[in-house]
């Protein structure tokens, strides 16, 4: 089964995470699933920028980004060409490394 490596994220991950991750599977529920709370003000239908990651490898292993998702990511902080949103990026067979972004553009943090 791949594995999900989180980089240490001051507030959410602080020692960062090492965590199994179903094929198949996004990166936001594997995080979700692991007690890494990453935003997702939309619940996960691709409406908005909250749950903002940046696949620092691994980033070859996903389907690409569609149309829409790349119209949002357009509005995310901090975006850099391995961005995805977090309910889009799903696991394929291959280990990622993921970033979570310090930032996102919500200026109040949803409790789910």
């Amino acid at each position: 089964m791949p594995k999900i490596i989180f980089l240490p994220h001051e507030e959410l991950c602080p020692d960062g995470a090492v965590v199994e991750a179903p094929t198949g599977e996004s990166v936001l529920n594997v995080a979700l699933e692991n007690d890494i709370g990453i935003e997702h003000a939309c619940e996960k239908v691709c409406a908005c920028t909250t749950c903002h990651v940046i696949i620092r490898e691994g980033f070859d292993s996903l389907e690409e980004s569609d149309e829409l998702e790349d119209d949002l990511l357009d509005k995310a902080w901090g975006l850099e060409p391995e961005s995805r949103l977090g309910c889009q990026a799903i696991v394929a067979d291959e280990d990622l490394v993921v970033e979570i972004p310090k930032y996102t553009i919500n200026m109040v943090s949803e409790n789910h």
